[in-house]
């Protein structure tokens, strides 16, 4: 109630002041889009025919997220059709604009089952058996180390879903090629544990000792039944299942009856309730209610370790203690104090800020590549497990730094510990140092990295991936007709900045432009490698050599990006806070978010701001948030399968 009052008394008095649907938005969709969008035409499902007042439009609210997209890009109406004019798009984004703050509870949509992201699985698999599934391969410094697990090597790789992120898997389901590879890795695993390699782990999962000598009795079956089964299926299990299986064994001894579980537990390990996530022992049709507290867990450790729950979240789980607060707020902190909290700043740490092209850039330097992919790694590790402040991601004075990336960051290099290098070793990886910054001149936060300004050399494509990653704004792809940028007249000496501002006087290209370059030609300062080159000795007298300054769209002007970054940090820092709240709740629920979700976000970024939250802040709130704790499920027909 409290949100509604307070989206009421912010939004209210804009909405009265904007246009209708009826007077500003129907008009358009009837000259423009009914032709392919209406009446006895629906393409992509789309009937703009029925909507004809603003009480039908609020029935649609993902449609115009998806229509305000296309729109923004240019991708609607269709090249072979009359484009809209400018004061038509400007119309429709005035209205979306206050359709999207206008009053309304938080919803949870239906439940679509989504199965474990190549990641998950490998990780679960490990949990599982207390080991990994690796591949023998020839280690070297001075090499490209090839991935050494046996899962990802055979898994396809996940293409990110609507969300954006990999373990968005909804629009990928199990095939029958990717069963059986499911089917491959769980006899491999099964084979790994019955056997003297994997025996440790399996006296520990039968209550045995050091000493065992892996015979397995049936006594021991069951007792492996009763830890297995609960930990694979990541619920309690009825003890009417473990019977079920226990008279399959009945009268085995040996490989017989190693045989006999093997096949029982590989049916476990390749059935829905094991590669699925969220399908719940008794979902209750219809309605929105709250998840199970087994269901809670899993959402809990998928979403900050990319891997089942361990036996502590279990324990909690069991107990009921999921539904209080204070117990989330425990279970959260010490699960980001756990080192499988790695896996949050490996996977949605890489895919928020696109880390994954460092490696493109310098897959040809094994040492480099090592020094340059780890220390954005190591530092959104430290935000997101040492409770900093969401704002750090972009100002902070701490670092991380190793022996090939020392060199950026000037006399504080001084204070890393000292390397002895092995002798007869030219080059050699070494592990990153937390580093202080008091000296490095244009050095802190994520934005001035030296492997991040690499990944995005040159103007625009820093520019574009500022405005994506970090404020959360759309743009489309440049068409793929754009002319090259021409040299300097004959008797002109023009720098590129000079000549790509005459290159940008084309209007359809202005539109991104205007916000993309500001941006990017703020980090002219520093090289395609990510030095800094407007060091104080670099300047001639007050004027530095290379022009940073600009203006952004809404009207504020900075000489270099230092004033930039205090621009972002103030004007625009609830922007990005907006931003990072809807990516980190978008993750942690693995789809993409709708209008529905939109007074969560309002309200996690409300709180973020006024109490300048921690990581760990934003991580609790999203974990307590309705979408992340409640469900809606539907039956199909026969009442026996979840819509998926």
């Amino acid at each position: 109630m409290r949100l509604v009052v307070y989206l009421l008394a912010v939004c209210l008095p804009v909405v009265l002041s904007a246009g209708g649907f009826e007077e500003e938005v129907f008009p358009i969709l009837q000259s423009s889009c009914l032709k392919c969008h209406g009446g006895e035409k629906t393409k992509g499902k789309v009937d703009f025919s029925k909507i004809l007042t603003e009480r039908d439009a609020e029935r649609h609210p993902d449609l115009w997220e998806t229509v305000a997209e296309v729109v923004e890009l240019g991708e609607m109406p269709p090249d072979d059709e009359k484009p809209l004019s400018e004061k038509d798009k400007k119309s429709f984004e005035l209205w979306h604009e206050q359709f999207q703050k206008m009053p309304s509870e938080a919803t949870v949509p239906t439940f679509r089952a989504r199965r474990l992201s190549a990641n998950e699985y490998r990780n679960t698999l490990r949990s599982l058996f207390g080991f990994d599934l690796e591949v023998g391969i020839a280690r070297a410094e001075q090499t490209v180390s090839g991935e050494s697990s046996l899962v990802l090597k055979i898994l396809p790789q996940d293409p990110p879903g609507s969300s954006g992120f990999f373990n968005d898997t909804h629009s990928t389901p199990i095939s029958s090629s990717l069963l059986e590879s499911y089917a491959y890795l769980s006899g491999v695993s099964l084979d790994k544990l019955f056997s003297v390699k994997g025996r440790a782990s399996l006296a520990s999962m039968t209550g045995k000792g050091d000493d065992w000598n892996g015979i397995l009795s049936l006594a021991e079956a069951e007792a492996f039944l009763t830890f297995f089964l609960p930990r694979a299926l990541r619920r309690n299990v009825s003890e009417e299942k473990v019977q079920s299986i226990l008279a399959t064994l009945e009268g085995k001894a040996g490989d017989a009856l190693v045989s006999a579980l093997k096949l029982e537990m590989k049916a476990v390990l390749i059935s829905p309730e094991f590669l699925y996530r969220g399908l719940m022992a008794n979902p209750e049709e219809g309605g929105r209610h709250a998840v199970d507290p087994f269901e809670f867990a899993e959402r809990l450790s998928y979403f900050l370790w990319e891997d089942m729950p361990d036996a502590s979240l279990f324990e909690v789980a069991r107990d009921g203690g999921l539904e209080k607060e204070e117990k989330l707020a425990q279970q959260v902190k010490r699960m980001l104090s756990d080192p499988k909290a790695r896996n949050l700043s490996e996977s949605f740490g890489v895919q928020l800020l696109g880390l994954a092209s460092i490696d493109d850039q310098f897959k040809n330097d094994p040492i480099r590549l090592h020094a340059m992919r780890t220390q954005p790694r190591d530092f959104l590790n430290y935000l997101f497990t040492e409770d900093r402040p969401v704002m750090e991601l972009l100002d902070s004075n701490v670092t991380f730094v190793n022996q090939s990336t020392s060199g950026f960051y000037g006399k504080d290099r001084q204070r890393l510990a000292p390397f002895h290098k092995p002798r007869g070793v030219e080059r050699q990886r070494t592990m990153n140092q937390r580093l202080e910054l008091r000296d490095a001149e244009g050095r802190g936060g994520i934005l001035t990295m030296p492997s991040v300004l690499a990944m995005n050399h040159g103007p625009i494509i820093r520019g574009t991936w500022m405005l994506r990653r970090i404020l959360g704004v759309r743009l489309g792809e440049p068409p793929a007709d754009i002319p090259p940028i021409k040299p300097s007249p004959r008797g002109q000496k023009l720098t590129f900045r000079q000549r790509f501002d005459i290159h940008r006087e084309n209007v359809t290209c202005a539109r991104c432009h205007e916000k993309i370059d500001p941006l990017g030609f703020s980090l002219d300062g520093y090289d395609k490698n990510g030095r800094f080159l407007l060091a104080s000795y670099h300047k001639r007298g007050n004027q530095p050599v290379i022009d940073t300054s600009g203006k952004l769209p809404s009207g504020e002007e900075f000489k270099d990006f230092a004033e930039l970054k205090r621009i972002l940090l103030s004007s625009k820092r609830e922007q990005v806070i907006r931003h990072l709240t809807s990516q980190v709740l978008s993750y942690a629920l693995c789809r993409k978010l709708g209008k529905g979700d939109q007074p969560v976000v309002e309200e996690i970024t409300r709180k973020v701001l006024i109490q300048n939250a921690t990581w760990t802040q934003l991580f609790i709130e999203v974990a307590n948030s309705i979408p992340f704790r409640q469900t809606v499920y539907k039956l199909v027909k026969d009442g026996t399968k979840l819509e998926n």
